[in-house]
């Protein structure tokens, strides 16, 4: 199991990585399907959440709840974004680079 503080790290880099994704949402304009946007907003959302958490709290069962959620809401973009047609490549690329660090996470602290 990975240190708490070093969870909270990788968290915040995902957080980045989910508004370098609402950044190119932004960019994209109207031609990105509600799906997507709406599960990256929540995958921020909860990201944001998490990191409030890892702060107060090192619980590895609480740890690895908060990953394991934030891995199925990237799972949930992801999916969202390979069933949509005609999605910007910089918007797909953002998806999955998020997606890519979540699983990592998740596998690192089981």
């Amino acid at each position: 199991m990975m240190q708490a503080n070093e969870v909270q790290k990788r968290v915040t880099q995902i957080k980045q990585t989910i508004q370098q994704a609402s950044q190119a949402f932004d960019s994209a304009g109207d031609s990105v399907p509600g799906n997507i946007k709406s599960s990256i907003e929540k995958l921020g959302q909860r990201s944001d959440q998490a990191a409030k958490t890892l702060q107060q709290s090192s619980d590895e069962a609480s740890i690895r709840k908060f990953v394991d959620e934030l891995e199925q809401l990237g799972d949930q973009a992801k999916t969202a974004c390979d069933g949509a047609a005609n999605v910007d490549q910089k918007v797909k690329d953002a998806v999955n680079k998020a997606h890519q660090e979540l699983a990592q996470l998740k596998h690192q602290v089981h």
